[in-house]
């Protein structure tokens, strides 16, 4: 049956007057999710206390909806884990990786990876020492510098800027027949597209939750095992949730079984209830309705955009299938640009150096949206809207 995206939107808290496409940095409100936090807080937290670990399931959390964010992402059940944060589970996944490979030191990436991602790798490399190095190659060249010599590639699926899509299929395939290991970086992919992490035969991967599956502000992140790993993929980050008998207190460490290995602190417990909520709206789409969605409203947005807009360039590839659920624009001016959209009502975000980036999510973004935002835009630009002082200056957050 197919995906009924107005019932989707529905069930979405989207502001008056305004037009959301930002998803791709932080999801807007499920309508249930504040009713599901706040259950959780009076009847489970104040009623239940402390037995809320047993009674309310909190310990099985990040287990449960591990599963339930598995099948958005192609993986086996079983295979994913909830808790942290991303940037934890990338510095989780690249150590396991590097231990499992010995006799390699280097971790292959591209410069149009989010950088957190690149401090991580470049931290860790510095805490190893022995030679450990981070390289990085232009994002077309990634496929080509895979040799004899990488341990691991470091790989976000979709570029946080331009959206431009790697191939994961393909590089996989490559570092498994150079011996390499490879983790993957969904923060872009995961509820944007169809992701296949088991039939790409992956080794690890790792995403957020705040972006398109609208899990709040700060919410938890996963990491994905494949299952051939999981007995043998060493937690460098050894948590106490980890551990196979937290509640033995044993002062050695013993990996947890499977996946559960790469727990590490106490769930985000409010964070989860938040997530459960976005989730049973997933649960009503069908991935591939998303994607074919996604890419007829962004190359519609696109094709508007250049018609009427002649002076922003695009940024992001043109064939919807080599891009992630985006489109961005680059313009000199495009911090103050965004800044008029945004006062106009039309919600983006900015990326520097000159990129304004505008997300598609058919869950509650529709055609009328696409078409009220081209409006808006060409009306800035042909007017320099956004030649204002009050529109260049630069808050915290872009």
């Amino acid at each position: 049956m197919p995906t009924d995206f107005a019932s989707l939107r529905a069930q979405f808290d989207l502001p008056k007057g305004v037009i959301y496409l930002d998803g791709n940095s932080l999801g807007p409100l499920p309508k249930a999710a504040a009713a599901r936090v706040a259950r959780t807080i009076t009847d489970e937290w104040g009623q239940m206390l402390i037995t809320g670990w047993n009674k309310a399931g909190w310990m099985a959390q990040p287990s449960n909806i591990g599963d339930r964010i598995a099948r958005l992402i192609g993986a086996e059940a079983g295979s994913v884990v909830m808790g942290d944060t991303l940037s934890i589970k990338v510095y989780q996944a690249l150590a396991s990786a590097l231990e499992m490979n010995p006799t390699r030191r280097v971790i292959l990436s591209d410069i149009g990876n989010f950088p957190s991602d690149l401090y991580m790798a470049d931290g860790l490399c510095r805490t190893l020492g022995q030679g450990y190095t981070l390289k990085t190659v232009a994002p077309e060249a990634v496929l080509d510098a895979i040799d004899d010599t990488i341990a691991v590639t470091m790989i976000t699926e979709v570029d946080y800027r331009t959206g431009r899509k790697h191939d994961m299929q393909a590089i996989t395939e490559r570092a498994h027949q150079h011996g390499a290991l490879t983790v993957w970086d969904l923060a872009h992919s995961a509820g944007a597209l169809p992701v296949h992490l088991a039939q790409c035969n992956a080794d690890f991967a790792v995403g957020c939750t705040y972006k398109y599956l609208n899990s709040g502000p700060g919410g938890p992140a996963f990491i994905y095992v494949a299952p051939r790993h999981q007995e043998t993929a060493r937690p460098a980050l050894s948590g106490w949730l980890g551990h196979a008998a937290p509640f033995a207190f044993d002062l050695d460490y013993t990996p947890g079984a499977g996946i559960e290995r790469m727990r590490v602190g106490t769930p985000p417990v409010l964070q989860l209830a938040a997530l459960e909520a976005s989730l049973d709206i997933w649960d009503q789409a069908d991935m591939d309705d998303v994607r074919a969605q996604s890419i007829t409203l962004t190359d519609r947005f696109i094709a508007g955009v250049e018609a009427a807009c002649p002076t922003l360039t695009l940024a992001s590839p043109r064939d919807g299938k080599q891009r992630g659920s985006q489109a961005s624009f680059r313009h000199p001016e495009g911090y103050a640009i965004m800044q008029a959209c945004i006062a106009q009502g039309v919600i983006g975000d900015f990326r520097a150096p000159d990129i304004l980036r505008f997300g598609f999510t058919p869950l509650y973004t529709s055609e009328q949206d696409v078409d009220s935002a081209i409006t808006i835009l060409a009306k800035i630009m042909e007017t320099s809207l956004w030649d204002r002082p009050e529109y260049k200056t630069r808050a915290k957050v872009t």
